[in-house]
């Protein structure tokens, strides 16, 4: 949560930007580019929880980043200053009017905003952008509308991302982002399976509860880890050939061989094998194993 004030003017838009995927990142584009040509800051403001966990206690929604990969990614595109503001039941209650001078003037102190043509603000969702309009004459700042095909093209690509990541589909999920899609997490002490089997892995645990996770099988991965690029094969699943009852995701790293507990690590997702399958025998998995190894090896080779 951010309870910043700017000095500075700023631009500002507004919205979740789940995924930061390749229509979010026109729109920042956008606002980076305003925001340098006027000598202003860029500002994304957002809001955390999401106002469906807090409003229809939707708790089941899933989301294609964390907080902490939404702030690297757009940081990386340009953007200045990330405000995420704590969503609760009183914010939701602010009228228009108190949102836009308590939180867009007061504490942003924004001169132009840069906003959807269907975007609905203040209590109930009852203001829309001729209001928000006509708050920047009252107010001084100057409204940018964002096209119905911008819109549209942001909305389609968060569902189709996230019916892909849900398929297994990374392909799919990866050229909507125009990133390798990311999960981030600690590294803790597993039950030493891969070890026994000569495949040792790390075991991810994903603390943002509200992740969503790709379906289960696996896949060839990349991280950064001491400044090194390294590959590997991870598992999503509950190893059902050792009687797992529980999902885990755990990385087979191929070059490196370094004692990670603990440690932070980022893994991004290049391809999908196959599906987790329970094997009749510990041989017959270390077998399938060595198989998915090759076939990783063979792929990272072209990969740049």
């Amino acid at each position: 949560m951010s309870d910043s004030k700017f000095l500075r003017k700023t631009v500002v838009t507004i919205g979740t930007f789940d995924g930061v995927h390749i229509g979010h990142q026109k729109i920042i584009k956008r606002l980076v580019t305003v925001a340098k040509q006027n000598d202003m800051d860029s500002v994304l403001l957002t809001f955390f929880p999401h106002p469906r966990m807090v409003l229809q206690k939707d708790a089941n929604i899933k989301l294609i980043n964390s907080l902490e990969e939404k702030e690297q990614l757009l940081k990386n595109i340009g953007l200045d200053h990330l405000v995420v503001n704590e969503f609760t039941q009183k914010f939701s209650r602010l009228t228009a009017e108190e949102f836009v001078e308590q939180i867009l003037v007061k504490q942003l102190n924004a001169a132009h905003v840069i906003i959807g043509y269907d975007h609905h603000f203040g209590r109930n969702r009852s203001a829309n952008i001729e209001d928000l309009k006509h708050f920047g004459e009252q107010f001084n700042f100057t409204v940018e509308e964002i096209s119905a095909q911008d819109i549209n093209d942001v909305a389609v690509s968060s569902t189709k991302i996230r019916n892909a990541l849900n398929d297994g589909d990374i392909n799919i999920a990866n050229s909507y982002l125009n990133y390798n899609f990311i999960l981030s997490g600690t590294v803790v002490k597993g039950k030493g399976l891969g070890h026994n089997l000569g495949f040792p892995t790390a075991n991810i645990l994903v603390e943002a509860s509200y992740k969503l996770i790709p379906k289960k099988g696996v896949y060839i991965v990349k991280s950064v880890i001491n400044n090194q690029t390294v590959f590997g094969m991870m598992n999503i699943g509950i190893n059902p050939t050792v009687n797992g009852d529980k999902q885990t995701i755990e990385v087979h790293f191929l070059n490196i061989e370094k004692d990670l507990y603990g440690k932070n690590i980022s893994v991004s997702f290049l391809k999908r094998m196959r599906d987790e399958k329970k094997f009749d025998s510990i041989e017959l998995l270390k077998e399938q194993l060595q198989k998915d190894k090759l076939e990783a090896l063979e792929y990272i080779k072209h990969v740049e």
